[in-house]
């Protein structure tokens, strides 16, 4: 019969419901600021600053939950609370308005007095979600336009696009009829979008929801290894549970958007009720947990400190943050390149269901099995081997991917792939965390790691990435981003070969993790 250990399951089910609760949500991000018409770059541009964000915000919060041990608990409550309300108001986002703006436009006009008027920009703005206004170059015979120029004003309203033209010297100009041929350049006029309440709500709510979810994880992951009490083996078979409810909702929320919205504008509000429905179950499972009494640091600053001045610390560092630059431009632009596919081919009538079932093959298939072995994995091959495979498998995801002549094809890679990637190397670093931590320092050491790998790494990941993905599409992108995979596998193996039996782990008084005392054995 198997065993249940009841301690732990308050965890399993944390990171259940957890996970389960920001599967409709993670995936979709991106993409639904594409639908509201933001531009690659300028994603890449927010979600590079966010991470910063949690570079600074994880280690705070990591404190406040190692100096504060007694109130861990309510922290924790907090955070999640503070994630769900932010990710809900999603739905009070206002729809945007399409403002595309051809970027070169000639003009033949034939203008009668009475069609110009003085540029009282009032006149034509009122109600207006956009206004550019721009200089005509005009070419009209007779007639000196250079002591009275003529001006478009561009406005929309209610989706329709209005050109109006103007002047500034009315005096100066005493024809009956112009006729003269304009053109005007509108290149590097900015996106009305981005002066609107829509693009600005987005953007607040993304920074408030995903910083939250993102030093909750940090934090659950803390937590877990506070639990298990220094059995760090033992992490996966927690992790694994949200895994599951994350492939879960994400695979039935695809379903859902797609038969509740039939058109190619699909509506957010059903993975929202999702996320709503399992965070609160989420909270009412935190309120079981019991966390042990551990002694506290007498000065957590200064043991982390020591710790992080180490060398063989601060070379994983470097590495777990490369990690994060591959894993910032997977996860922010693998949709985006999916749907790009799906417009290509003939598929984005199917495209949420396949974003859908994308995600429950990564966390189903995918992560499950490796979260549920991760720990005999470390143990057999050590952090320095592990994560140089790590890199490798990252190489031949990123290849794949960039081949998919076919939307659907997306599954079975992200089925094999994403467990022996992400899972395998999300697990290598938070194992780690918690076996170089000195007692006391848990959440803080975790909030360290952590924003270095999905903090300062996503920062660069997106930034470049965004960048990238403009100039050469999302093909070549990834093309670039594997050779960039299989550089750091062969510089990890090259930089950390003399020194493969130390594992990283930085001498001191701090317990070896089970796998360096076989090692060491004679």
């Amino acid at each position: 019969m198997v065993k249940i250990n009841g301690k732990l399951l308050p965890i399993k089910a944390h990171y259940f419901f957890f996970m389960a609760a920001m599967g409709p949500i993670l995936p979709q991000i991106s993409v639904y600021g594409k639908q509201l018409g933001i531009e690659p770059e300028i994603m890449g541009y927010i979600t590079s600053v966010l991470p910063i964000m949690y570079v600074l915000a994880k280690p705070v919060v990591g404190f406040l939950a190692d100096y504060f041990s007694n109130f861990r608990k309510c922290i924790f409550m907090s955070l999640i609370l503070g994630m769900t309300l932010s990710f809900a108001a999603f739905y009070f986002v206002p729809a945007s308005i399409n403002h595309s703006i051809s970027a070169k436009e000639r003009f033949n006009l034939t203008l009668t007095l009475n069609d110009l008027r003085e540029c009282d920009t009032q006149v034509f703005v009122n109600n207006a979600e956009c206004k550019i206004t721009r200089r005509l170059q005009c070419d009209a015979e007779g007639i000196d336009l250079t002591a009275a120029p003529l001006y478009i004003i561009r406005t929309t309203n209610n989706e329709t696009l209005i050109n109006k033209v103007c002047h500034k010297a009315v005096n100066l100009l005493t024809f009956d009829t112009i006729q003269t041929v304009c053109k005007v350049d509108l290149s590097n006029s900015p996106d009305c979008l981005y002066n609107t309440s829509t693009f600005w709500m987005f953007v607040i709510l993304l920074c408030l929801g995903t910083i939250g979810f993102n030093v909750t994880n940090s934090i659950s992951d803390a937590i877990c290894f506070d639990v298990l009490e220094g059995d760090d083996m033992q992490y996966g078979g927690q992790r694994v549970w949200g895994t599951i409810g994350f492939g879960f909702t994400a695979l039935l929320a695809g379903i859902v958007v797609d038969f509740w919205t039939v058109d190619a504008v699909k509506s957010f509000t059903p993975a929202l009720v999702v996320m709503l429905v399992f965070s609160g179950f989420d909270v009412l499972s935190v309120t079981k947990l019991k966390l042990p009494n551990f002694s506290s640091s007498e000065s957590i600053f200064r043991d982390v400190w020591g710790l992080l001045s180490q060398n063989s610390i601060a070379v994983f560092l470097v590495f777990a943050t490369i990690a994060g630059i591959i894993d910032s431009f997977i996860i922010y632009f693998m949709f985006w390149h999916l749907e790009d596919v799906a417009l290509e081919t003939g598929y984005m009538d199917q495209i949420k269901l396949i974003e859908g079932c994308v995600v429950a093959a990564e966390c189903l298939c995918g992560e499950i099995p490796i979260f549920l072995f991760s720990g005999k994995i470390l143990k057999k091959i050590g952090y320095v081997h592990c994560l140089s495979l790590c890199f490798f498998t990252y190489f031949i995801r990123l290849g794949l991917i960039s081949l998919i002549a076919n939307p659907w094809w997306l599954v079975p890679i992200e089925m094999v792939m994403q467990g022996c990637t992400y899972a395998l190397c999300y697990t290598c670093i938070v194992a780690y965390a918690s076996a170089i931590a000195p007692p006391g320092t848990s959440a803080t050491v975790q909030g360290l790691v952590a924003g270095m790998d999905d903090g300062l790494g996503f920062a660069i990941g997106s930034l470049i990435g965004g960048q990238v993905y403009k100039r050469f599409g999302g093909r070549r992108s990834f093309q670039m981003f594997s050779g960039v995979a299989l550089v750091t596998c062969f510089l990890h193996i090259l930089i950390r070969s003399a020194a493969k039996h130390k594992q990283y782990l930085p001498k001191g008084e701090y317990q070896l993790p089970v796998e360096m005392k076989e090692i060491q054995k004679p």
